[in-house]
């Protein structure tokens, strides 16, 4: 006799929306309570909601398992990335080239500018890079103690730093998250850079000017004796310090350019830190074992001082990486349960227009990103559930890339759960929710992306053609996609322009 299966449904919404109720219930009371709690453990109590819930839908606890573990296996190489970015911040303190940033940065950058500069170079940097990540533990930390000193508050200085981070992030052909966008989207890498020139570019120059006003209005409080003590403390703490030190930093870029992968790449310029280490500050073999794994240790009797140097090793991140492995494996669950689906899978059936089409992909990104703590889903799940749609509206298959892009990578590390939010937070060392409001790219960029596809603006063709914010047609190369989708976008545009005359 045939074993009976049992069967397997769809959980209704109020079963879809449980884990996620749970897990943005405790964080916000823990936030407004101040319980002091990581997010480590409500996660975890939020994937036993999400498995209870499955298992009311017909999943078996080992179905589930395994999607948790399918999650974080895909995540593994980030994983790994992330323990050695612990080993590069070590290296590079122990070397003396992060405090040598902030060195030259205190003898050259003035207040008045530093937080518009400093934006642009994050964004110049990460673009090279395409890393925000490395942005992050690099200039970022020294950003942060150069804000410090010109005693600007740590939320607006990290939020300057995400926000110039994220862009370069975003636009650069060798950021994982770009390439990821365009290729479940099946369009072009190019085609994809290109398409968000049309809302990234306007929103990050909105950026750099509320960043000049908020620098201008600050100008006149800084008091420079901070600044004179904390570099008296650089220079008094090394044995070597000179722009020599910065080589390490420019030779991140030129790995980037050479392509190597991230691992790779991260562990060679590692290596090269440990060597300046060695040649340029007397560090043993010893020494560097040591501070790639613990991270470097100093104490100059300057309390900043102290907080920019003592920093790096695998150690370090670990609390980091504990967070991504539970809250990927928590968006595997909700997966393999079909709790996405469940919620926000009846939106598409009442879109009828562009702007609607990008709003719900633009929702769709943030939502699952929220409530399954990772940002490659957000980049994935909105592309396989609406690439159809935007062929059948005749538009370009870079409008989704763009879209998920306007959301998903810029609210990424909004999301204090998230890998992304939990890496810049431990990294810079503020609370996500303190950076949020600061980060004025991450928050301007999907409301001027939602704003301007209201009006018909930006809303990018299959034939390549938009209508740019000024109200003038514009022409872009004709965006790549499969032969067939490509015939369904054409003939639909040809019927849209035929109603139209």
């Amino acid at each position: 006799m045939e074993e009976m299966k049992k069967s397997v449904r769809l959980p209704n919404k109020l079963e879809a929306a449980a884990p996620i109720v749970v897990l943005l219930t405790i964080m916000i009371m823990n936030y407004v309570l101040e319980w002091g709690a990581d997010p480590h453990i409500p996660v975890i109590i939020a994937s036993a909601v999400a498995m209870f819930v499955g298992v009311r839908a017909g999943h078996s606890y080992k179905e589930m398992l395994a999607g948790a573990l399918d999650a974080v296996s895909q995540s593994l190489e980030a994983i790994i990335l992330i323990l050695f970015v612990g080993c590069l911040i070590g290296s590079f303190e122990y070397a003396g080239t992060i405090p040598a940033v902030v060195y030259y940065g205190l003898k050259t950058i003035t207040p008045a500018l530093f937080l518009p500069l400093a934006c642009a170079l994050c964004a110049v940097v990460a673009l090279a890079l395409g890393s925000a990540w490395t942005l992050s533990a690099t200039l970022g930390i020294a950003f942060m103690a150069i804000g410090k000193t010109m005693g600007i508050n740590p939320g607006l200085i990290a939020g300057m730093i995400i926000s110039g981070a994220c862009v370069g992030d975003k636009f650069s052909p060798l950021s994982d998250s770009t390439n990821l966008a365009a290729g479940a989207s099946q369009t072009g890498l190019f085609d994809h850079v290109r398409a968000m020139v049309t809302t990234t570019f306007p929103s990050l120059v909105i950026a750099i000017v509320i960043y000049a006003v908020l620098s201008l209005n600050m100008s006149s409080n800084y008091d420079p004796t901070v600044a004179n003590e904390l570099s008296d403390a650089i220079v008094g703490h090394y044995d070597y310090m000179s722009p020599i030190l910065l080589i390490p930093l420019v030779l991140i870029v030129v790995v980037a350019v050479m392509k190597l992968p991230s691992i790779p790449g991260v562990l060679l310029i590692s290596a090269i830190g440990c060597l300046f280490a060695v040649v340029f500050q007397g560090a043993s073999f010893a020494d560097c074992l040591e501070m790639v794994h613990y991270g470097y240790s100093a104490e100059t009797g300057n309390e900043l001082a102290d907080a920019l140097m003592n920093r790096g090793g695998m150690d370090s991140m670990l609390w980091t990486n504990n967070l991504v492995i539970v809250a990927v494996g928590f968006g595997g669950i909700l997966q393999i349960i079909g709790a996405i689906e469940s919620l926000i899978g009846g939106m598409i059936k009442k879109v009828k227009t562009p702007f609607q089409l990008v709003l719900v992909t633009m929702v769709t990104s943030v939502f699952c990103i929220t409530t399954m703590c990772d940002q490659y889903l957000g980049l994935i799940i909105p592309s396989a559930m609406y690439k159809d749609e935007y062929d059948k509206m005749g538009l370009g298959r870079n409008l989704l890339s763009r879209s998920m892009e306007d959301s998903g990578t810029l609210w990424s590390p909004l999301v204090p759960w998230s890998s992304c939010g939990a890496y810049h937070s431990s990294v810079l060392g503020v609370s996500v929710f303190a950076y949020i409001p600061f980060a004025f790219m991450n928050l301007i960029n999907p409301i001027y992306a939602l704003t301007t596809a209201y009006f018909n603006r930006n809303i990018i063709y299959a034939d390549g053609s938009y209508r740019n914010i000024f109200g003038k047609m514009k022409q872009l190369p004709e965006p790549d996609a499969p032969e067939e989708a490509k015939k369904i976008a054409m003939a639909a545009l040809a019927e849209r322009k035929a109603a139209q005359m």
